[in-house]
């Protein structure tokens, strides 16, 4: 997915900006960034490749080199950010996070204008690149702002550094969070809500679907108001944020524990204790047991030392040998009990088999999986939400496959909560893991657990539904 964080400060920034960038860690695996502004009104930028080291570690030895009062950062799943543009609206530096389904057409557009692209990002264009091509297409970034916006199939929040300030922008239909923060003397501006508590920032305002501001050091500034349409991406309560972290002031622990809480109590299945699956099947294990009313036991533990990230390598054996390495079984909780673990999905289901077999190998009686949410039976076109490259990989596909053969009409029935259809689908794949029983969240719950309203957030992953393009 990704995470940018940006500070405009009447002091150096650079601390601020290096911790605020690393905050976002979690979000991305590949690239991370940041640009600054210098004294002299110079850029000074860094990108490093993280797929091998964390954040921190590859960006201690340039904070020497940032002096500036304004900087964005970036943690990117995708292209090489931030970069850095001379254009009739001045000189500034760009980072997205964003998903372009239409990348190819809006750049063989821009070409046929006259249009020239420098980076590269897997050898196609570099979709913040293209962003920024769009936005100088008109006489001013607020404008610019909302014909990208308008333009982009997908969806794309950024940060533009300028020798003004900062302008932070959520993508149209606010798949994603913007949150700003204030502190004395400065502002910053994140994805994340718990990049601001450690640094000292108050939560200041939560950005409205396709807003933008101008963010000094003393003010912020509207420059395109809030629309009406919200469709926040709901895995990142299940998945991808940080538990600390909140969106749209709702806290991302309490929405897993109410969904653990919700299916615990509806749970009629003789269970003697419950353990997460880390890090995101925690918050909703204890809930589960909570909502149950059996213990909760850490009976697999997450290795932390040498395995602390959450996203992993899309080679799938690779994947493999971090999912075994990373997740210890604790042997004396498990030998000869009837265990639930809670996981917050499942994609591919390779992982959580594999889970399996190595919890029964270690003496469970029974091993019974509980998801946090429903099951994912479509590919999310809005966000870069996982590795697969087609819906076929989705674990829910292929027994869909098996189940019908060729036909596919009825994926409706199978995204329908106790349906024929759907506890079918269900059952096969409990069949397929090689485990007691299997149980989803249906998307009522979820939707009762994180307490907008269905219209407001995006459920397209489980049921098809969306809003725009």
């Amino acid at each position: 997915m990704g995470g940018f964080f940006g500070v405009a400060a009447k002091a150096n920034c650079a601390t601020d900006l290096f911790y605020g960038t690393d905050y976002h860690s979690h979000l991305g695996t590949k690239r991370g960034g940041i640009a600054c502004i210098n004294p002299d009104g110079s850029f000074t930028r860094s990108i490093h490749n993280i797929e091998n080291s964390h954040f921190r570690n590859k960006f201690e030895e340039d904070l020497r080199e940032f002096e500036g009062h304004a900087g964005i950062g970036v943690i990117s799943d995708t292209d090489a950010q931030p970069i850095t543009i001379h254009s009739h609206l001045g000189v500034f530096a760009i980072v997205t996070v964003a998903r372009i389904n239409n990348l190819k057409e809006l750049a063989a557009e821009l070409m046929a204008k006259g249009k020239n692209f420098n980076e590269l990002s897997s050898g196609s264009f570099n979709p913040t690149e293209l962003v920024a091509q769009l936005i100088t297409e008109k006489e001013s970034f607020a404008h610019g702002i909302r014909y990208a916006q308008e333009r982009i199939q997908g969806s794309c929040s950024m940060l533009i550094l300028t020798k003004e300030g900062i302008i932070a922008a959520r993508d149209r239909y606010g798949r994603t969070p913007v949150v700003l923060g204030k502190k004395q003397g400065a502002y910053a501006v994140a994805l994340e809500t718990c990049s601001f508590p450690n640094l000292g920032y108050n939560l200041e305002h939560y950005f409205g679907p396709g807003e933008a501001m101008l963010i000094t050091p003393d003010t912020h500034t509207c420059l395109l108001q809030s629309g009406d349409k919200l469709q926040i991406c709901s895995f990142l309560w299940i998945y991808y944020g940080y538990p600390s972290s909140c969106y749209e002031g709702i806290n991302v622990d309490d929405v897993r524990h109410r969904c653990g809480v919700a299916m615990g109590q509806h749970d009629n299945t003789p269970i003697e204790c419950v353990s997460g699956i880390p890090d995101s099947g925690t918050c909703m294990a204890i809930g589960y047991a909570q909502g149950k009313n059996i213990p909760y036991r850490s009976a697999v533990v997450k290795y932390t030392p040498t395995w602390p990230r959450s996203f992993m390598p899309s080679n799938q054996n690779v994947r493999a040998l971090i999912s075994q390495m990373k997740l210890i079984p604790n042997q004396g909780l498990l030998k000869g009990k009837k265990v639930a673990f809670c996981d917050d999905s499942i994609v591919r289901g390779t992982q959580l088999m594999d889970n399996a077999k190595r919890f029964f190998e270690y003496g469970t009686r029974e091993v019974h999986i509980r998801i946090s949410c429903p099951p994912l039976i479509y590919a999310c076109p809005f966000l870069n939400f996982t590795a697969s490259q087609s819906e076929s990989e989705l674990i829910t596909r292929r027994v869909i496959h098996e189940l019908e053969g060729a036909q596919r009409e009825n994926l409706a029935l199978y995204a329908t909560a106790y349906s024929n259809q759907y506890q079918k689908m269900v059952d096969k794949i409990a069949e397929t893991l090689k485990v007691n029983s299997l149980s989803f969240n249906p998307v009522e719950v979820l939707i009762t657990a994180i307490g907008l309203k269905k219209h407001q957030v995006c459920t397209h992953c489980f049921d098809g539904s969306s809003l725009g393009a």
